[in-house]
């Protein structure tokens, strides 16, 4: 099999963690596991990962982070591509947005000054600057005084700034601010309940068992937010109806 345009695990995981910091090896070889993905393998039986294994596994990433589908709802919607099926509206929505795809290694590692957003990000440097005002970002300040953004933080902007075609700009996200600093108190207890039930904390460290704990958490926040989805839709639907009379 030649090696031009396939992928290692390691590398595949390196150059998605830009948009998917809680992406693990582990993770990707569950997601084989279930049958989701099937990359070949060299002779010495390592994974080799083609340009559409990647395109699959960030459609997987996509539906699970973006659309809280679960893990069956994307299996279906996998199987209705390869079988040459139209695919549903999550479906066409993951397309859309895997063609901004991820940010580049190389911005995503580094600080950027924030006069360099609209070349960076595509975004106003008043844009970015109402994101830090609202929390949902943090400048740092350079030595010489400039006000620089993280290279991690530019998919946050680019969702933010798509956001605002729907008219919900930085003041409105306030709320979530607000809602992950509550929250996080919350996820912080729930996993020391889980370390103490994977064999307590003062168990050692290893990279095996930090791999199950990101995996335990990933799985709270996509659980989490399929009930926040859910109360909010369930909500505005109801809101329709009472206008509706």
């Amino acid at each position: 099999m030649p090696d031009a345009g396939y992928l290692t695990i390691g590398k595949v995981v390196k150059r998605l963690q830009s948009l998917y910091p809680d992406l693990t090896i582990s993770k990707v070889r569950y997601l084989e596991d279930e049958g989701l993905l099937n990359p070949s393998r060299t002779p010495g039986g390592y994974r080799l990962y083609s340009q559409r294994d990647i395109k699959r596994l960030e459609t997987i990433l996509y539906l699970q982070k973006n659309r809280f589908l679960p893990l069956s709802v994307i299996k279906d919607e996998l199987e209705r591509e390869d079988s040459g099926e139209p695919p549903s509206a999550a479906a066409e929505s993951a397309v859309e947005a895997s063609l901004v795809g991820p940010v580049d290694e190389e911005i995503a590692e580094k600080f950027h000054p924030i006069d360099r957003m609209p070349e960076v990000a595509g975004v106003s440097v008043s844009f970015v600057r109402q994101l830090s005002e609202a929390g949902v970002i943090t400048l740092k300040r350079s030595p010489h005084g400039r006000d620089l953004v993280d290279g991690h933080d530019i998919g946050l902007i680019r969702t933010c700034d798509e956001l605002r075609h729907y008219g919900i700009g930085p003041k409105n996200l306030r709320q979530y601010v607000n809602s992950a600093n509550r929250e996080s108190a919350m996820f912080e207890q729930a996993l020391v309940v889980y370390a103490k039930k994977g064999g307590g904390v003062e168990a050692e460290v290893t990279n095996e068992a930090r791999e199950r704990f990101e995996q335990a958490f990933s799985r709270m926040l996509a659980l989490t937010d399929v009930v926040r989805t859910e109360l909010i839709r369930r909500l505005v639907h109801q809101s329709f109806k009472d206008m509706e009379g």
